[in-house]
C-alpha cells in the first residue's frame, strides 16, 4: 500500500453570530429549529440506496465529462509512465547481460535504460500536476452545480431537506472527495497495467516463475475485494456522523448569544461533541480496514517475490535462465504484486463514490420553474391568490386562501403567531410555490414570469436581513440589477438609514465588517435595499419590528412619498401598521377570516384580541398594546359615538398604566398636537409635552386625560361635539377610579 487514506476533514468554519451583518436569515416562519441545548432537528430523509447510488453515478459521470480533456491527458501520461516502468526491467536485464559479456552494445542499452528512467520520472511529475488541477476543477464544478441547484430551489424546500451544517459538509468535504474521482479514474488504467504487464512478462521470461506467482494471485484478489467492500460502508458512516456534528456546531455558533446568556456553554460543547466517540470509532474502523490491507499486502507481496526468486534461482542453476533474466523476473514479480497502488486507487474511488452520493442529493433538489411571460407594462401591482394551499408535515398551514389586493394599496396581514402570515408573504412574491392554487400579479401567474423580471418587480424586506457586499453602499445596491449611487442614497434616506451611515468612518464606502450595526440599524439597511429595488409589489415581512415608533412612522411616510408607487404587503405585528393600512387581511389558522379596513374589523372582539396584551387582568376586556393606537381616528370616534367612548373607557379601565398621570403626556403622538384627522391613527412618540397639554386643554380635557395616552382616541379639535366631551369626561372618571 503506497498511501494512507486522507485525514478526516475539519468541520465547517465559524459562522457569524446571530444578528451580525452577513448572517442570512429570511425572517420567514420556518420549520422549528431546536433551541441551543436540545437535540437538533432531524436531517433529511435517507433516500433509497438505489436512488442515491444512481444520483452519485450521474454526478460522477458529469464531473468526468467536465474534465474530459485533462482526464484524457492524465490517462495518456500515466499509461506512458506505466509502459516505461514495464520496459525498464527488460532493458536493465539486457544491459546487465551485455555488460557481463563485455559487448560493444552495452553502452547503448545502458543509455536506453537511463532514458526510460528519466521519462518515467518526468511523466509521473506531469501526471501529478494534471491530477492536482483536474481535482480542483472537478471540485469547483461540483460545488457550482450543487450550490446553484440549492439556490435555484425554493428556500423553504432546501431548508427543510438539509440542515445548515449538513449542507456545508456536502458542499465542502464531500465535494472535495467526489472531485478526485475523475483524475483517479483516469489513472486507474495505468495503475492496473504494471501488475498485469509484470505477470505477462514473467510468462515470457519463464513459465515456472509465472506459475509460482500465480499460485498466490487468488489471495491478492480476495484482499482487494474485502478492502473495497468494507471500506465503502465505513466511509459512508463516517461522512454521515461528520455531517451531524457539523450541523450541531453551526447551530450552536448561530445561537452564540443565547448560549452565553443562558450560561450553557459547557452543555453545548458536550452536545456538539456527543458524536465524537462514534466519529472516532468510524475513523478507527476506516484506518483498521486500511491497516489490515497494508499488513496483509506487506506480508503477501514479499512472500510472492521470494517464491519467484527461489524458483528463478533454481532455473538459473539449471541453465534455463540467465542473470539478466533473473533480475528482470524479480522486478516483474514486484510489479505484478503491486496491489498497493491498485488498492489506493480503489480506496479513492470508493470514498469519492460515497461522497458523490451525498453531493448528488443536492442536485436532486427541484429547481423553481419559470416561464417566458412578461408582466404588463404600467401595471399597478394588483395581487390575487386563488385557492392557495401550503402543506407542511401533512397539515395545511395555508388552507384555500382566496385574496384580491387592488393595485397600489397598502395591505396589512395580521394574525396570531402561527397563523401563516410569513408563509402568505413568501407565496405572494414566489419565494415559495403553493402546493395548490396560483398567485397572479397584474393578471399574470407568477410561475409563468421570467426570473429576471419577477425579481425586478417583486421586492422583499425581512425582519432579520442578510447583507451581501463589501461595503454598506454595496449592501444596499445588492439586487438583480445593481442600484445606482443616487438611488442608494435616496433609499437610505427613505429608510432612515442615511443619518447613521454618513457618520460611519467612510460613509457608504465603509466595509461591512467595520460597521458596528445595532439590530434596528441592520433592519433599516435591509429596508433601504428593498426601497432601492422596489417594484410594483413590495413585501415587508415584519421588516420594521426593530424600529422605534417614531422612526417607523417616518419610514412609513417616506415609503408612501419617496419610494416607487406600488402595492405594499405588510406582515404586521404592531397595531399601528394595521391602523395605517388601506386594508387588513386577518389570518386565523391558515385561513382568511376577514378582509377590510381596520376601523371595521376593530368592532370584532376576536380581532381586537389579536393585539391584546398577553397578560390582561382577569375579567377585563383585552387591552391593546398601544392605547393611543387602539381606536383609529374615524369620523365616528370624533363625534363621540357610543362605541368609541365605551372602547376607550374599557381600555383605560383595563390598562395597568391608568395611573401614570401627566408624566406620560410626552408619549402622545406628534400628529395629535396638530389636531389633524391623522391624529386619530398616530402612535405614541416622545415629543413636546407642553404642546400636548395645550392641545388637550383646547379639547376641554384635563391633564389626567393626557396621562392615559388616549389623545388619539379623543381628537383635540375645537369642533368637538358635546357627546365627544361627555365621552372624555367618562373616560377621565374611569381613569380616576382606576
Amino acid at each position: 500500500m503506497t498511501s494512507p487514506p486522507p485525514s478526516p476533514h475539519p468541520l465547517p468554519g465559524r459562522a457569524p453570530a446571530d444578528g451580525a451583518p452577513g448572517r442570512e436569515e429570511s425572517g420567514h416562519e420556518k420549520p422549528g429549529r431546536a433551541e441551543p441545548g436540545r437535540a437538533g432537528p432531524p436531517g433529511p430523509e435517507a433516500p433509497s440506496r438505489g436512488g442515491a447510488a444512481d444520483r452519485g453515478e450521474r454526478t460522477l459521470w458529469g464531473a468526468v465529462r467536465h474534465s474530459g480533456g485533462r482526464a484524457a491527458a492524465i490517462t495518456l501520461c500515466s499509461v506512458a509512465a506505466a509502459l516505461a516502468a514495464l520496459a525498464e526491467p527488460a532493458v536493465l536485464g539486457r544491459s546487465l547481460d551485455l555488460l557481463l559479456a563485455g559487448s560493444a552494445e552495452a553502452p547503448r542499452w545502458v543509455a536506453l535504460c537511463a532514458a526510460l528512467i528519466a521519462a518515467e520520472v518526468a511523466l509521473d511529475a506531469l501526471v501529478a500536476l494534471l491530477t492536482g488541477t483536474t481535482n480542483a476543477r472537478s471540485t469547483a464544478w461540483l460545488r457550482h452545480r450543487a450550490l446553484g441547484r440549492v439556490l435555484a430551489a425554493s428556500p423553504h424546500h432546501a431548508a427543510a431537506r438539509f440542515a445548515p451544517g449538513d449542507l456545508a459538509t456536502r458542499l465542502t468535504a464531500n465535494a472535495t472527495e467526489a472531485g478526485t474521482v475523475p483524475a483517479t479514474a483516469a489513472g486507474a488504467l495505468a495503475t492496473v497495467l504494471p501488475p498485469l504487464g509484470g505477470l505477462v512478462a514473467l510468462l515470457l521470461i519463464d513459465v515456472w516463475t509465472a506459475a509460482a506467482f500465480l499460485a498466490g494471485a487468488p489471495l491478492l484478489v480476495l484482499l482487494l475485494r474485502a478492502f473495497a467492500r468494507t471500506s465503502s460502508d465505513t466511509v459512508s458512516r463516517y461522512q454521515r456522523v461528520q455531517s451531524g456534528m457539523a450541523d450541531r456546531l453551526v447551530e450552536a455558533l448561530a445561537g452564540a448569544r443565547t448560549v452565553a446568556a443562558a450560561g450553557t456553554a459547557a452543555r453545548e460543547q458536550r452536545r456538539v461533541l456527543a458524536a465524537l466517540p462514534q466519529l472516532a470509532a468510524e475513523g478507527r474502523t476506516m484506518w483498521l480496514v486500511y491497516g489490515r490491507a497494508v499488513a496483509r499486502s506487506g506480508v503477501l507481496m514479499p512472500l510472492l517475490v521470494s517464491v519467484v526468486l527461489a524458483v528463478g534461482g533454481v532455473r538459473l542453476a539449471a541453465g534455463a535462465m540467465g542473470v539478466g533474466d533473473l533480475v528482470a523476473a524479480s522486478r516483474y514479480a514486484a510489479l505484478a504484486a503491486g496491489v498497493g497502488s491498485v488498492a489506493a486507487a480503489l480506496g479513492g474511488l470508493v470514498r469519492g463514490r460515497a461522497a458523490a452520493r451525498r453531493t448528488g442529493e443536492l442536485l436532486a433538489l427541484p429547481a423553481v420553474p419559470h416561464g417566458p411571460e412578461a408582466l404588463p407594462a404600467g401595471g399597478t401591482g394588483a395581487l390575487e391568490l386563488r385557492g392557495v394551499t401550503v402543506v407542511r408535515d401533512g397539515a395545511a398551514v395555508l388552507d384555500g386562501v382566496d385574496l384580491r389586493v387592488p393595485g397600489g394599496a397598502t395591505v396589512a396581514v395580521v394574525g396570531r403567531s402561527g397563523a401563516g402570515k410569513s408563509l402568505l408573504a413568501a407565496v405572494a412574491g414566489r419565494l415559495l410555490d403553493p402546493d395548490e392554487g396560483h398567485v397572479l400579479l397584474d393578471g399574470v401567474r407568477l410561475d409563468r414570469v421570467g426570473p429576471g423580471e419577477l425579481r425586478r418587480e417583486v421586492g422583499y424586506a425581512f425582519s432579520r436581513p442578510a447583507l451581501f457586499g463589501t461595503t454598506v453602499g454595496a449592501a444596499i445596491a445588492f439586487g438583480a440589477d445593481r442600484a445606482p449611487a443616487d438611488a442608494v442614497r435616496s433609499a437610505a434616506r427613505a429608510a432612515g438609514a442615511d443619518a447613521f451611515v454618513v457618520r460611519l468612518p467612510d460613509g457608504y464606502d465603509t466595509p461591512l465588517a467595520d460597521a458596528p450595526l445595532s439590530g434596528g440599524e441592520l433592519q433599516r439597511l435591509g429596508l433601504a435595499r428593498a426601497f432601492a429595488h422596489a417594484g410594483r409589489l413590495l413585501v415587508l415581512d415584519d421588516a420594521m419590528s426593530g424600529l422605534d415608533t417614531v422612526t417607523q412612522r417616518q419610514v412609513e411616510r417616506a415609503l408612501a412619498r419617496d419610494v416607487r408607487p406600488g402595492t405594499r404587503l405588510v406582515v404586521a405585528h404592531r397595531l399601528s401598521s394595521a391602523v395605517r393600512a388601506d386594508l387588513v387581511v386577518w389570518l386565523d389558522g391558515g385561513r382568511v377570516r376577514a378582509v377590510g379596513p381596520h376601523r371595521t374589523l376593530w368592532r370584532n372582539p376576536a380581532y381586537r384580541a389579536v393585539f391584546a396584551a398577553p397578560e390582561a387582568p382577569t375579567g377585563a376586556e383585552p387591552a391593546p398594546a398601544d392605547t393611543a393606537e387602539a381606536h383609529p381616528g374615524t369620523a365616528d370616534a370624533g363625534t363621540g359615538t357610543a362605541e368609541a367612548r365605551t372602547g376607550t373607557a374599557e381600555a383605560l379601565k383595563g390598562s395597568t398604566d391608568a395611573d401614570t398621570g401627566p408624566a406620560d403626556v410626552g408619549t402622545g403622538a406628534a400628529t395629535a398636537r396638530t389636531g389633524s384627522a391623522e391624529a386619530h391613527a398616530a402612535e405614541a412618540a416622545p415629543t413636546g409635552t407642553v404642546e400636548a397639554l395645550k392641545g388637550t386643554a383646547e379639547a376641554g380635557t384635563g391633564p389626567a386625560d393626557a396621562g392615559t395616552d388616549s389623545a388619539a382616541a379623543r381628537p383635540a379639535r375645537a369642533e368637538d361635539t358635546p357627546a365627544a366631551r361627555t365621552g372624555g369626561a367618562a373616560a377621565r372618571t374611569g381613569t380616576e377610579r382606576a
